[in-house]
């Protein structure tokens, strides 16, 4: 059975499209993707992300079973800190990714992909040898993400919460107006800065309501699925089941900078990554700009001049910053270089391409 968020009557007020999204029903649009992405861009949007997982993991064996399933390093993080991790599924794969918040010394939290609650859960608790106590507590929280550029001063006008001291990748409780004990984390999927607020189911719609009320003025905008993935694929941000997955290693993925293998610390997949970081691997996931009029969608072709196949589309769009189709995907490690041309098969045409360096837009 498809389950709800908290907000799902306001999202059927604002006349969004709904659709069955990762076992939820969730806004695709609202006033349409281009407006929406470009309202993140230029002012803020507001959206609605309550499908993603929250667990938290606590006690003595929480920090040795993070460090043992996670490929960042988990010990770096100072209480109030966050961080961009994967789980290895020790096939050199990736179960998920995901961002581990260190609440207190022996508790944290982890946020885990909408897709993925279940399939997560079941790998850490089978994992769990550490004894650490684990909480699955995604059907009792909402999440809201504010992102956009006047997002703190949209945000700030409700709380009396010193914004300004939250760095990247850091986050407090505090209240939003009435609500209490809201973490409000300064990380977001959207590359324009802003904020990802979790609280209690009971408190989601006052707090949708107190955000739209206090941005009006700013142009906040509602937003949804759709201008969040055109938003992250404009930076080049990974999407689990597109970009990443099973059978893709964080290594071929450009995520080496999440696996630290500094110390002697032993983590699921060490030795494969290890390995692969120092020899190279086949292919590699690479970001590319179309040449031509043609937007990539996942799965077309990617060939080289001979018109060899040489990868795929993982991911693909029309900018809407850029007006120029962009995409991601994984072509030989040799043909992987920023100013190679490529060409992708679009229907019965070859369209020109040419790999760049990732974000497509800079801020």
């Amino acid at each position: 059975m498809t389950k709800d968020t908290p907000l799902i009557e306001i999202h059927r007020n604002l006349n969004a499209r709904i659709v069955e999204f990762a076992g939820y029903n969730m806004p695709l649009e609202y006033s349409g993707v281009i407006n929406e992405h470009n309202a993140v861009r230029n002012k803020a949007g507001l959206f609605d992300v309550s499908h993603m997982g929250e667990f938290f993991i606590t006690g003595d064996g929480a920090l040795p079973l993070l460090e043992y399933t996670t490929t960042n390093n988990v010990r770096l993080l100072k209480n109030g800190e966050a961080q961009y991790s994967c789980l290895p599924n020790g096939n050199g794969g990736i179960v998920d990714d995901l961002i581990i918040y260190r609440v207190e010394e022996n508790r944290f939290m982890l946020v885990v992909n909408a897709a993925n609650i279940e399939k997560d859960w079941k790998w850490l608790q089978s994992q769990n040898s550490f004894g650490a106590s684990m909480d699955n507590a995604s059907d009792r929280y909402a999440m809201i993400a504010l992102q956009g550029p006047v997002a703190h001063d949209i945000l700030q006008s409700v709380t009396n919460t010193s914004l300004g001291a939250i760095k990247s990748f850091s986050f407090v409780s505090g209240e939003i107006g009435k609500a209490k004990d809201v973490i409000i984390s300064a990380t977001g999927y959207t590359g324009a800065g802003g904020f990802e607020l979790y609280c209690q189911n009971k408190d989601a719609v006052y707090l949708w309501n107190i955000l739209m009320e206090s941005g009006e003025a700013s142009g906040l905008t509602p937003a949804g699925l759709a201008a969040r993935d055109t938003l992250r694929l404009e930076m080049g941000y990974s999407l689990y089941g597109n970009d990443i997955d099973d059978s893709t290693s964080p290594i071929e993925a450009n995520l080496s900078w999440i696996v630290k293998f500094n110390g002697d610390r032993d983590f699921i997949d060490r030795t494969v990554l290890e390995q692969q970081k120092k020899n190279g691997v086949s292919r590699k996931l690479v970001g590319f700009e179309m040449l031509e009029r043609g937007i990539p969608r996942k799965d077309y072709l990617l060939l080289d001049d001979a018109s060899h196949e040489i990868g795929r589309v993982t991911s693909g769009t029309m900018s809407p910053v850029l007006q120029q189709g962009i995409g991601m995907g994984y072509v030989e490690s040799a043909r992987s270089a920023a100013g190679n041309e490529i060409f992708v098969q679009i229907r019965n045409k070859t369209i020109k391409a040419r790999i760049v360096k990732l974000p497509f837009i800079k801020n």
